[in-house]
């Protein structure tokens, strides 16, 4: 491993803190959610404007998407300036970049306003048009991704994390449709991660210069 890193490359370690304070919201803001069930409900409750676990979420998310957006931002330019693999394999980054900024600046104009309601104005209707986007984004970049490395060997094993997450992200978006309501946040759960796992992932191997 080369352990001449430059700036950008360290940047790829706020993918890493970003996934850990996505992973320690997840799993401790129920704490201050009376009556909140992990297995029925999904993450984007326990950031809803009424939820009680609203401040707490905040607190220990605050790194999430501002880590993750540089994160995946510097990945971006990385493969763009050093031509990494082919242009097939860029795009599906850039792709996946994209998703993450209609990510965290959709939510961030959308928030869902009360946790468990049932979906009714506008800005309801809008969370979940956005929720629609990073869907079809995610997928679509992480197909590409996986289409690269099936033609170049140098990136077939991000690839294959590739093809984890999408494997993920499909159980969530199939599931959250079939599954009984009562496993509804299992399934959800899937999805969140893969994409949040992924840009983990990602600042990994930018951390280590796509070696």
């Amino acid at each position: 491993m080369n352990m001449e890193r430059k700036l950008i490359n360290w940047m790829g370690l706020l993918g890493i803190i970003s996934l850990i304070s996505y992973v320690l919201a997840v799993i401790i803001s129920p704490m201050a959610y009376p009556g909140y069930n992990w297995m029925e409900q999904a993450v984007s409750d326990l950031s809803a404007d009424n939820a009680p676990s609203k401040a707490l979420w905040d607190q220990l998310s605050a790194l999430y998407s501002s880590c993750g957006l540089v994160s995946v931002t510097c990945v971006s330019v990385f493969v763009a300036d050093n031509r990494v693999a082919s242009r097939l394999f860029r795009t599906g980054i850039y792709l996946f970049a994209v998703m993450n900024w209609v990510s965290g600046m959709g939510y961030r104009m959308f928030p869902l306003v009360d946790a468990g309601k049932e979906i009714a104005s506008f800005q309801e209707v809008m969370h979940i048009v956005v929720t629609a986007l990073v869907v079809i984004l995610s997928i679509t970049s992480l197909v590409v991704l996986i289409i690269a490395g099936f033609r170049q060997s140098e990136v077939r094993t991000l690839c294959r994390w590739a093809a984890i997450a999408l494997a993920m992200m499909m159980i969530g978006a199939i599931g959250t449709g079939i599954a009984p309501p009562q496993y509804f946040g299992i399934v959800e759960r899937c999805s969140v991660f893969a994409a949040t796992g992924f840009n983990g992932i990602l600042g990994w191997y930018l951390f280590r210069g796509f070696e």
